[in-house]
């Protein structure tokens, strides 16, 4: 029988709230699992309910059930991605800081967030001369919708006009450039989604 202080060590894995969610996802009863492992339905019920700790060659069992490393179970759970950024706590960049020409300025929405699966900016364009505008382009999808003023956005040879409340979803690989139209300032939500593994 395991110690107070072992069992309370072994909890903080939560390692059968972890074999739970392997099971789960694969929509496999604790009876089918039982058959892969050749391990009881009873017990593996309560390595999931901790009410026992498995050994390192039953967990090693079930880890090959569903192709993880043993140290799976033994990595901290993941933080619960909740993440608020306050306005006061935001940056601001230009779009090119060795430049006095800035097209436009950007502040992450979402810095704090680890291993984000998309990226969320706020975007100001300035009025810019026409040679000191750049196109650029990065693997992924962009997602804009224009909050205020009126933006001309080229992608490849396509050029469009954007208004307040307009969106527009592009291949961002393509060569891509903002310009501002008129002097009322242009803002717009600009998602990032980055291509995935």
């Amino acid at each position: 029988m395991a110690s107070a202080t072992i069992t309370a060590e072994l909890n903080k894995y939560g390692i059968g709230s972890k074999l739970r969610r392997l099971r789960l996802r694969k929509s496999m009863g604790l009876l089918d699992l039982s058959k892969h492992t050749g391990l009881s339905p009873g017990l593996l019920s309560k390595l999931e309910r901790d009410v026992m700790h498995p050994t390192l060659p039953t967990l090693a069992r079930i880890a090959m059930v569903f192709s993880v490393g043993l140290e799976y179970f033994f990595n901290s759970e993941p933080k619960s991605v909740l993440e608020i950024v306050r306005k006061k706590d935001r940056l601001r960049f230009p779009d090119s800081p060795d430049t006095d020409a800035i097209a436009y300025y950007f502040e992450s929405l979402d810095f704090p967030v680890p291993n984000r699966a998309l990226h969320c900016y706020l975007a100001e364009f300035n009025a810019i001369a026409p040679e000191h505008n750049r196109a650029h382009e990065h693997a992924g999808i962009e997602f804009m919708y224009i909050l205020s003023g009126k933006l001309e956005l080229s992608v490849g040879e396509e050029s469009h006009e954007l208004a307040e409340g307009d969106a527009i979803y592009f291949d961002s690989s393509v060569s891509h450039l903002y310009s501002r139209i008129g002097v009322k300032p242009a803002k717009a939500l600009v998602v990032l989604l980055p291509p995935r593994e």
